[in-house]
């Protein structure tokens, strides 16, 4: 299995340098002749998945519409990086005046650091822009025979999924899998069980073969003929042959204005402006098309051919909340800590 390493400042230093670079190729210039020079320039730190729809709808559909509404132009300036990543280059100083991120623990950080002064959970639909679920997405023709969880436990079953350090992705996809175990369990003996439950993500922990930075980065290595598996998001599952477990997780993305930083730029009013525009019925069709469970029930109905329904949904509540889940899964003594020094051989 494939790791990152490095010290904690080294670490800290890279996240940075990969967000200025993110953030510098991908400024929009495209409609500088045309845009007043007076012209607003938002920066937005995304997490990875939505970048296709943010780039070729959500960002040229709010610069049309503000264009029409204000007569001024909009710049982007944009970064995208796995969501725990994106948080903690926030955090750290990268000027996000918008964060889309992949959970809403992410976005809870860059709160308690203070750079989110509002509620943002009082916005519409609370502050969430796009939902979806964790699947299995698998080869041309399934050869694996893979239908379950279980079966990514198998010895001749080579799994992806991301690194849960870097990735809001990898929590969503390894919280799936031991509430998945806990859910079974339930329906099985009327009782969840956490020892089946660490069991199961144990025995598919022990299967990973790569873990990536974030869920984008699982997706082209899964691209490149790499494993047998790749435990991902829905929307980017789409691409692939899939199943969708019988148990597992339903995941909501949040969006919010940075606070601090819109009101430092002096751009509050068009980011504001902005994610109401993402919680628009516009916007919730582009989502949509892109494979995104939009949070409108109007427009999921739209779509609801397109998302089927697992046998036994849960969402990050029944692990106890986000708080919980960063403690009794992935902190010091979290299971997932747990496992992967149980599975490096450290006492």
């Amino acid at each position: 299995m494939k790791r990152g390493r490095g010290s904690r400042g080294y670490w800290r230093a890279a996240v940075l340098a990969a967000w200025l670079t993110a953030a510098l190729v991908t400024f929009d210039n495209a409609h500088a002749e045309e845009e007043k020079p007076s012209s607003d320039t938002l920066v937005l730190g995304a997490y990875t998945v939505p970048r296709d729809v943010y780039e070729k709808e959500l960002i040229p559909g709010f610069q049309k519409y503000w264009k029409e509404k204000t007569g001024s132009g909009v710049k982007f300036i944009r970064s995208y990086l796995g969501s725990v990543a994106q948080a903690r280059a926030i955090i750290d100083g990268s000027g996000a005046d918008v964060a889309a991120l992949s959970h809403e623990g992410d976005m809870e950080d860059i709160a308690k650091a203070g750079l989110i002064s509002s509620e943002w959970r009082d916005r519409r639909w609370k502050g969430f822009v796009t939902n979806s679920l964790a699947v299995i997405a698998y080869r041309p023709g399934n050869p694996k025979r893979i239908l379950d969880w279980e079966d990514l436990a198998r010895p001749d079953v080579d799994v992806l999924y991301p690194n849960p350090k870097t990735s809001g992705g990898a929590m969503w996809f390894i919280s799936a899998i031991y509430g998945a175990g806990l859910r079974m369990s339930q329906a099985r003996t009327g009782t969840p069980d956490p020892a089946y439950a660490r069991d199961l993500l144990k025995r598919v922990q022990q299967r990973v073969k790569v873990m990536n930075d974030s869920g984008r980065e699982s997706v082209t290595t899964f691209e490149q003929g790499i494993g047998d598996a790749l435990v991902t998001y829905e929307d980017e599952a789409v691409r692939f042959e899939f199943v969708v477990p019988k148990a597992t997780i339903l995941i909501q993305n949040p969006v919010a204005v940075v606070d601090r930083n819109a009101e430092k730029h002096g751009v509050r009013d068009v980011a504001d402006a902005f994610v109401r525009f993402l919680h628009s019925e516009s916007a919730q069709r582009a989502f949509g098309r892109h494979g995104f469970r939009p949070v409108d029930p109007e427009i999921a109905r739209e779509f609801g051919e397109n998302f089927p329904t697992p046998t036994f949904p849960f969402g990050i509540e029944y692990l106890g909340g986000w708080a919980e889940v960063k403690k009794t899964i992935y902190g010091p003594d979290g299971i997932w800590t747990q496992i992967m020094q149980e599975l490096a051989g450290i006492k």
